[in-house]
């Protein structure tokens, strides 16, 4: 399949015409959308299944610490715990990656000691991204420069909501330029849409068909900072984005849920998600992560259960 953004030329040429293009996108069926998730929610994964998957949610997590208080130490120990989840069965996987803030990345970088987990970092002004285009591209920057294997950029809600289509669109091309290195290697890009902002599902769609326009790697949900964060119908509508955009260029997205996604159940139903919606290409953690800070250690624990018959004490896991 060709791979090319050729028959969106147009599109980005101006601001009207993204208008006209994003404002042509099908409308979201609401109650329809939310039906269908609410559906998938329900199949029952039992057994030999609930194994593997527990193991691949564990592989896709991007172990994040996103706060104000974090330390050096901090970052060390969630590292630590992202090569090796469980000191007791070294066959539980590595996660996908440990999520800090740019002046974290060092750090993080050097606790994983050339481990097989990426470091991502926040950048463009996290979680509000109400900065100038200098420093955007500057945190940008300095991450990449710590040694960041992935970008995790904000949009800016604001610009988007008021309908300056172009201006989101140009914020994300630039922070994706950012994401370049002088050897010609680039940091992956997760576009993260606050979609609890966005107030309705079009706007997803749109925020969605911005993202994938302009050269992100994955899109992704939230910050985590916001009342509403990652649901399953908004992960659904997303998911359908990267489907048909790949239908239609041949380019492929990775979609990325984050914030109140806690529990091996909830994990689950997103992978029942992904699975029934854009199947097995996207059942790895170079296309699908959560993430999470919680949610690890309830996998473990149900992952002990599985294999012992209980569930472990109250100091099995680490609490974060």
């Amino acid at each position: 399949m060709p791979t090319t953004l050729t028959a969106f030329a147009d599109v980005t040429t101006s601001d009207s015409a993204l208008r006209r293009f994003l404002h042509g996108l099908p409308g979201v069926d609401a109650v329809g959308l939310e039906a269908r998730a609410a559906a998938l929610g329900t199949r029952s994964i039992k057994t030999t299944a609930k194994a593997y998957a527990i193991d691949l949610a564990i592989s896709m997590i991007d172990l994040t610490t996103l706060e104000g208080a974090d330390t050096p130490g901090k970052v060390r120990a969630l590292s630590a715990k992202a090569v090796n989840p469980d000191p007791t069965d070294r066959t539980t996987p590595m996660t996908a990656a440990v999520c800090v803030y740019p002046d974290m990345v060092a750090t993080a970088k050097a606790a994983l000691n050339g481990a097989d987990v990426k470091v991502a970092s926040v950048a463009t002004a996290f979680p509000a991204g109400r900065a100038a285009l200098p420093v955007k591209l500057a945190d940008t920057a300095d991450a990449v420069a710590a040694g960041a294997d992935e970008i995790d950029m904000v949009i800016d809600r604001g610009a988007f909501l008021a309908g300056r289509y172009l201006e989101t669109y140009e914020l994300i091309k630039a922070i994706k330029e950012a994401c370049v290195r002088p050897d010609g290697t680039a940091a992956r890009l997760k576009v993260i849409f606050e979609t609890g902002e966005l107030s309705t599902y079009d706007n997803i769609r749109r925020a969605s068909w911005i993202g994938m326009l302009a050269g992100a790697d994955f899109i992704k949900t939230s910050t985590g900072k916001v009342g509403v964060n990652a649901t399953p119908a908004n992960t659904l509508l997303m998911l359908e984005a990267v489907r048909d955009f790949r239908a239609q260029t041949g380019i492929q997205i990775g979609v990325k849920p984050a914030g109140g996604i806690r529990t091996t159940k909830d994990a689950i139903k997103f992978l029942v998600l992904v699975n029934e919606t854009v199947g097995e290409d996207w059942l790895s953690n170079h296309w699908f992560r959560f993430g999470a800070s919680s949610l690890l250690n309830d996998l473990l624990m149900q992952r002990q259960k599985l294999s012992t018959g209980r569930y472990s004490g109250p100091d099995y896991v680490t609490v974060d």
